[in-house]
């Protein structure tokens, strides 16, 4: 199953894009499904038909979804969210300062996406195309598998046999809630399920992320540092696709600047994003709503090109061995030498950039190495490892 995600500044045009490639896909006879995980749902608008929670048929070969993130969130989470509730109200938090903190910033959003894996195992759509939300929102729902490992196993650090048996002991002598095997039996499955989801999004053969922008400063900016960060929790971003470019043929002296504004950061995303294919779609005379007009737009963008073609694949992490060392390349486009921070422990490797941060599973061949040299340069970070390895 193809998973194709689509994410961009808000407004820039991101779930007409999307409709219009699911549009294109369900033309060329691949089962398709367009799934909306944005809180803000306007796919059934796009679309011109009413969407619910479930997938509802929109035309041949194409379904379509908006997930309630609440709901899902509540299906996922509630019996760990009602532990950690009296969990922290018995440390003495605050009762709406126990219920924020109870819910990982992303989870809402990421149990949405809880239905991919639900999908690829029930095998009904051979391509899935998600609206994600605006870009900020898409880059935590992105890291938070990660962010919810470490959550959960810093909160429940200890075995669940170990808590089983120590529980009938344990608990008459506190006041604080210890885990029941229920919540560990939860967990367990929780786990299971962002791993199989991270499977999914981090295979490059399977996934990849598509950028949609208009040309203006803020908008490429902001697409910018959403690449930098995909690049950085190493997701494949494939295309990028500039939408409403004013057309040559619009001539009224009252586009002129508009015409030399697109016409130079159309020049900035061309070496920008390079070596990432750019399609561009046009600003039409009318609004892009419903089927038709979805695949007019289609043609704009991929003409006879399969949407579902993997159009970039190079990914953006890699491991070679420079002599006696190991070097690790990490592609971080658009950030400074002083932007990045590094930490390396056992098996892992830490790397900030900005407010996001990654941690990088190290494989056994760098057992018992140290990082002697970290290196950006030409939007490349190189980590160099030295040390006792085999």
């Amino acid at each position: 199953m193809r998973v194709i995600l689509y994410t961009g500044k808000g407004g820039v045009g991101k779930t007409t894009v999307a409709a219009a490639t699911a549009v294109a896909c369900a033309k060329l006879g691949h089962r398709t499904l367009i799934i909306s995980t944005d809180a803000a749902h306007s796919l059934g608008d796009s679309l011109d038909v009413e969407l619910g929670d479930q997938p509802t048929g929109v035309a041949a070969n194409l379904d379509a979804q908006e997930i309630n993130a609440l709901h899902e969130m509540e299906e996922h989470w509630e019996r760990v969210h009602r532990y950690l509730i009296s969990l922290f109200a018995s440390w003495g938090v605050d009762d709406f300062v126990a219920e924020e903190m109870a819910t990982p910033p992303g989870m809402e959003e990421v149990a949405s996406l809880m239905w991919i894996k639900r999908h690829k195992e029930q095998g009904k759509y051979d391509v899935v195309i998600v609206d994600c939300a605006p870009t900020g929102e898409t880059l935590q729902l992105l890291a938070f598998p990660d962010v919810a490992r470490w959550y959960l196993t810093k909160i429940f650090p200890l075995e669940r046999k170990v808590w089983k048996m120590a529980r009938p002991m344990v608990q008459p002598f506190t006041n604080i809630p210890l885990p029941t095997d229920d919540i560990f039996g939860h967990i367990k499955d929780l786990l299971f399920d962002l791993d199989g989801m991270k499977n999914i999004l981090g295979d490059p053969k399977v996934c990849t992320v598509r950028l949609v922008l208009n040309l203006e400063k803020m908008v490429v900016k902001e697409a910018q540092r959403a690449f930098t960060y995909l690049c950085l929790y190493d997701y494949l971003t494939d295309l990028v696709v500039v939408n409403r470019v004013l057309p040559d043929e619009v001539t009224d002296g009252y586009f002129d600047a508009w015409h030399r504004s697109q016409k130079k950061y159309d020049a900035l995303v061309e070496t920008a994003f390079s070596p990432v294919p750019i399609r561009r779609t046009r600003l039409f005379d009318h609004e892009i709503v419903g089927l038709e007009s979805l695949g007019e737009m289609a043609e704009s963008i991929f003409g006879a090109t399969d949407p579902t073609q993997r159009f970039h694949k190079t990914v953006s992490q890699h491991l070679k061995k420079v002599g006696s060392n190991y070097e690790l390349q990490l592609q971080l486009p658009f950030v400074e030498k002083d932007q990045v921070d590094i930490t390396h422990r056992a098996g892992e490797l830490f790397v900030s950039v900005g407010p996001y941060k990654r941690e990088i599973s190290l494989p056994r061949v760098l057992n018992g190495t140290t990082v002697i040299r970290g290196k950006l340069d030409d939007g490349m970070l190189r980590v160099t490892f030295a040390g006792a390895h085999k």
